[in-house]
Order: structure tokens, then sequence, then C-alpha cells
């Protein structure tokens, strides 16, 4: 037999109040007795309550229900920035539904769809500027743009500082003695390859080493990519002892080329990747990377989005987080080739 799930009466019932206080208790209305609070606290914890989230949306009167739209849900940085804001998101009495949008296209479509129907009262929305996305953002609901800095003001952000994680993947490199550096980055147009190239040739300016074009190789951020940008500048004759590769699935696919031809790493040649995914630890060898916090970009990019909803004159808040250097076994100081 399965117990019967206790209500707010219930509750209210052995706190020895009204069922209306318990409720005023439970949407943290101000003007409380602090006994009768505890009284009321005391019973939702004996009782196992959990409060319904419908009811509690009605009583607030709206749907407590925000929006997140991605390109995609199955690359490894935005699945996991979704898992971090749903997680916060529930946590607070908020519901997070999940979209994918591959083209501007149907991003324009599904925000129509979104807002006009007052399906959600705000919107997450990563990768703004991997396409002309950016120009059908809603001016009506509260927006929050994840992984990314606006490129206008009055717009909230969460993102990762790309440019210091760029530099200190080429500093990395360099301090090893490095001075050919190659670099695999993700597609061209998305701000956050700019800002971590931005870093390369900040590190490489410091050392007063030349940038140089033919050493990069611009990818789609698949392991396929990694694998064909090495190749590629191996038949373009370009000589490198090192590669920066702007994630890690790059830097896998670039792995997996080099052994292929019995190059070793990083006898050979070393290799930061980015993002420090979990596998990144297991790999042979196990690759150095920059980590950065995704599921805390999720979280306080909901945090951001229930304050600009409920505190909607507050100042707009644009937050960057700083990255972090993991060494492990795919980077050494810098040997001849044999």
């Amino acid at each position: 037999m399965t117990s019967k799930r206790p209500t707010i009466r219930d509750v209210a019932q052995l706190a020895g109040v009204s069922h209306q206080t318990v409720s005023r208790v439970i949407n943290q209305y101000d003007r409380i007795n602090p006994e009768t609070r505890k009284k009321v606290d005391d019973a939702i914890e004996v009782l196992g309550y959990h409060p319904s989230a419908i009811a509690r949306s009605m009583s607030y009167g709206g749907t407590r229900t925000f929006a997140c739209i991605s390109p995609n849900l199955t690359d490894y940085t935005f699945a996991s920035m979704i898992e971090g804001a749903e997680t916060y998101a529930r946590e607070h009495g908020y519901f997070l539904i999940s979209a994918t949008a591959p083209d501007a296209s149907s991003f324009q479509n599904l925000v129509e769809q979104l807002v006009q129907s007052r399906r959600t009262e705000g919107l997450l929305v990563i990768n703004p500027y991997a396409d002309k996305r950016y120009l059908y953002l809603p001016k009506d609901v509260p927006v929050v743009l994840l992984g990314a800095r606006p490129r206008t003001k009055g717009l909230a952000s969460v993102a990762l500082d790309d440019k210091q994680g760029g530099y200190l993947a080429t500093k990395h490199l360099l301090s090893l003695g490095h001075k050919q550096i190659a670099l695999i980055s993700g597609p061209l147009e998305e701000d956050c390859v700019q800002d971590r190239i931005n870093g390369y040739k900040k590190a490489l300016d410091e050392a007063g080493l030349p940038f140089e074009k033919e050493l990069i190789y611009s990818g789609d951020w698949s392991a396929t990519s990694g694998q064909v940008g090495v190749e590629n500048l191996i038949k373009q004759g370009m000589n490198f002892s090192a590669i920066f590769a702007q994630n890690d699935r790059m830097a896998t696919g670039a792995i997996h080329f080099m052994q292929k031809i019995d190059w070793r790493i990083p006898e050979d040649v070393s290799i930061v990747g980015f993002d420090d995914m979990p596998l990144s630890s297991y790999f042979n060898p196990s690759i150095t990377t920059i980590r950065q916090d995704v599921p805390i970009l999720g979280h306080n990019a909901v945090r951001l989005l229930i304050n600009k909803k409920e505190n909607p004159g507050e100042e707009i808040q644009q937050l960057l987080y700083t990255p972090e250097l993991v060494i492990r076994n795919s980077t050494s100081e810098v040997k001849k080739r044999r």
C-alpha cells in the first residue's frame, strides 16, 4: 500500500493554523509571525510536504515558467548549461522548458510561439550570435544571454571570460618552450571563438612572437573537425610543436589523427583543449584543458532572469566568470621531433 500524499490542510492541522496561513508561509509573505512560520516549517518537514508547483504558479498569477532556446541539445556545453539552469529554476519554484532552434528562422518562430501564447515569463538564449537570431530577441519578456556577451546595451548576460581562457591555454604552452603553436578554432562568426583567438594573440604578443594566420584552422566544434584541422595543417607544410584546440572534442579528434600517423602526445606535439569535459581526464593521454564551471553559468543565468522578472527596475547585470587551467598529460616541454 502507498501512503497518502500530505496536503496543505494536513500541514495546517498539524501546525494549528489555517491553510491560508500555510500558503502565505510557503509563498514567503513577509508579514508572518516568526513563531507561526516556525510551526508551519516544522509541520512541513515532519509530513514531508511538497507544495504543488502548479498551485503556486496560480497563486502568483503567472506560469512561473521560463524557456531556454539552444541551437541543439547534444553539445556538452549547451546541455550542461541547461541542466544547471533547470536545477536552479526548480529549486526556486520555476519550471524551465528547453527547445532547439538550429537557425535564425526557427528561432524567430519559436520565440513568437512561446511569448505570444504566454507560455513563458522569461527567456534564456544560448549562442545568440551563431547567426542572426539575436535580431529576434523579444522585448516584452525578460531575456538573459547564456554563454555570450551582449553586443548592445540593455541585455543581461552570463558568460565565461573566453579571452582569458585562450590566454591561459597559450601561455601554458609558451611556458613549456613551444613557439610554433597551431590553433584549431570553432566557427569564426561566434564571439567566444574570437575572444579565445584574442587571448591566443595576447599571449603570443607578450612572448614577442608573431601571429600567423596560416597556423589557424577553423573547425565546427566536432571531433572530426579536430582531425581534419591537423591533417590540413600537415598537408600545408606548417611546422608546429603544440596545438590549442578550442574545445575538448576537437582536441580528441586531433590526438586521434596524430596517433594514427605515429606522432606521440605530448613527446612530439603538446595539445591543450577547452571545457574540461568529464571524460577528458580518462583519455590517453589525459587532456590538459581550460575548465569552465558550466552548470554555475546556468544557475546564475536563471538567477538573473528571476531578478529581472521580479525586480524589473534594477540595473542590468553582465556577469563574466574566470576559467581555470587544468594541467594533465597531453602537454610537456618542447622536444625535437624524432
